[in-house]
């Protein structure tokens, strides 16, 4: 297989996946199967055909609107289908048929996921947290970061933001942070260990920061205005698994004159 068709074919199956992921995102948070009963329409309840799942083709050629009843499909399904496929093929290119691969793939989906529930609904379901800082920690056994920096990542990234909730809560007396996102950045210190965690976080807490001032002001709003942290972990999660490494090198490669 030529590096171009497996680019190309993970890109396909990216898309594929992108449509499972629009399942569990809509259907996580409402308690539903994500298994059954088969797709449909969100109104009129009748069972998609099987072209009316094709990814972002079926979007394209039905105008966006279901079949029967014509109620408008949200562009969030070809979104996410198109983001998933593009997040697949990028990773195909940048990794390599590799184990590392399979690890960050998997971590993508899982950050995609988590990233759409939080920002609706304000909520990093326990479903794919959970089993995910098991899964990073069982991948950290065979590839990148190694078992140790993996589990030093999971201790860590929970830690730090219970540590922060918990003082928070003591000066405040009132929740600053859920237990969804402590759970979420171990998660992701599984997969990327603790170093990345750390620029994980960094990321995250600058994008915040910076957005929920900037929503303060258009709303004129106060500091209790709630953002879905988890947001801002995925993203930075992302980037940590990306560029972090870079980031992260030449930033001690800057120190070390010092």
């Amino acid at each position: 297989m030529t590096p171009t068709f497996f680019i190309v074919v993970a890109t396909l199956f990216g898309a594929i996946v992108g449509s499972f992921l629009n399942v569990c995102i809509y259907r996580l948070p409402i308690g539903k199967s994500i298994v059954f009963p088969a797709s449909a329409c969100e109104i009129c309840r009748r069972e998609l055909s099987w072209y009316e799942n094709v990814p972002i083709v079926s979007w394209l050629a039905l105008g966006a609107k279901c079949l029967t009843c014509k109620t408008p499909l949200s562009f969030r399904h070809p979104m996410i289908e198109a983001l998933t496929a593009l997040m697949f093929g990028a990773a195909a290119w940048y990794w390599g048929p590799t184990l590392l691969l399979a690890s960050r793939l998997v971590f993508g989906c899982a950050l995609i996921v988590l990233f759409a529930i939080d920002f609706d609904h304000h909520l990093l379901p326990n479903v794919i947290t959970l089993p995910g800082i098991a899964v990073g920690l069982a991948f950290s056994v065979i590839t990148e970061p190694g078992w140790k920096a993996s589990l030093i990542g999971a201790v860590i990234g929970g830690g730090v933001l219970w540590l922060i909730a918990e003082v928070y809560y003591r000066v405040r007396h009132e929740d600053g942070l859920g237990m969804g996102d402590v759970k979420m950045l171990a998660m992701i210190g599984a997969f990327i260990g603790w170093q990345l965690t750390l620029v994980t976080l960094m990321m995250a807490s600058f994008a915040g920061a910076f957005v929920g001032l900037l929503v303060i002001a258009l709303r004129k709003g106060d500091m209790k205005y709630a953002l879905p942290f988890g947001t801002f972990l995925a993203l930075g999660a992302a980037l940590a698994a990306t560029v972090g490494p870079g980031l992260l090198g030449w930033y001690l490669g800057f120190l070390e004159p010092l």
